[in-house]
């Protein structure tokens, strides 16, 4: 009885360990059948949309004349929100980096703050001041990857931009209460993102910091709103969503 017993055992043992290695490959087969755009990437270049919303301030730095007058007791910038939508081409340099070139049209506000020391017409002591801006940029950014797993990825990214402000009040007559802004800046940028790869598209969600490095302030020394500054910078927070094929 032990004899059959044992002979018994090494078939049954031999048909676990083949279900055992077929169940596996059969995973595996599983595994890379559900893996999506498989060939993207290889691909030289790519292009892609960007949607976003963005959080915008000034960076200020006060004049002398701040001190020196008392007719301004508080000049600060505030922040505030906006939206963008852009286009994107991505060229890939190697494993792990690409390139990539995102012009955007950029619809934001940045707002100042002020206490006057004299009430300002019917608005009273404490005032407002909202600079409207209409943003043409150009992002040229580098892009490491991290390995991919499965269908997700993430990914750093830096570089600079040029901007146009197609809103710039600079030179306009009706800005004379306004501080003027110039029309051009230019700046750096980082951030993280994202990678979601769904069998036609990429999902990329991003979040990025962008830093003007131009003092982008027309001083104008008659007017009481902007003779308080010294200088002013763009600064900017984008939360976007890239879709890639």
């Amino acid at each position: 009885m032990y004899l059959l017993r044992k002979k018994a055992r090494k078939p049954l043992s031999r048909l676990c360990i083949a279900i055992g290695f077929t169940s596996i490959a059969q995973f595996s087969n599983a595994q890379e059948s559900d893996l999506n755009l498989s060939d993207h990437d290889s691909k030289p270049y790519y292009f892609g949309i960007t949607l976003g919303i963005n959080l915008s301030r000034f960076q200020t730095e006060l004049h002398s004349k701040f001190l020196q007058d008392d007719s301004v007791f508080v000049a600060e910038p505030l922040n505030s929100g906006g939206f963008s939508l852009g286009l994107s081409t991505t060229t890939r340099l190697s494993n792990r980096f690409e390139f990539r070139f995102n012009p955007q049209l950029v619809f934001t506000e940045r707002n100042l703050y002020y206490v006057l020391k004299y009430p300002e017409f019917d608005l009273g002591t404490k005032v407002t001041k909202k600079v409207e801006s209409v943003i043409v940029t150009f992002p040229f950014q580098f892009k490491f990857n991290s390995d991919r797993i499965e269908n997700f990825r993430v990914y750093m990214m830096g570089g600079v931009k040029a901007d146009i402000d197609l809103a710039s009040n600079a030179r306009a007559r009706k800005a004379e209460e306004l501080v003027k802004i110039n029309k051009y800046d230019y700046g750096i940028e980082a951030g993280v993102g994202f990678n979601f790869y769904f069998p036609s598209f990429i999902f990329s969600p991003e979040i990025k910091i962008s830093n003007g490095l131009g003092n982008i302030h027309s001083r104008d020394a008659n007017l009481k709103f902007s003779n308080v500054f010294d200088k002013i910078q763009s600064r900017m927070i984008f939360f976007v969503i890239h879709l890639e094929g």
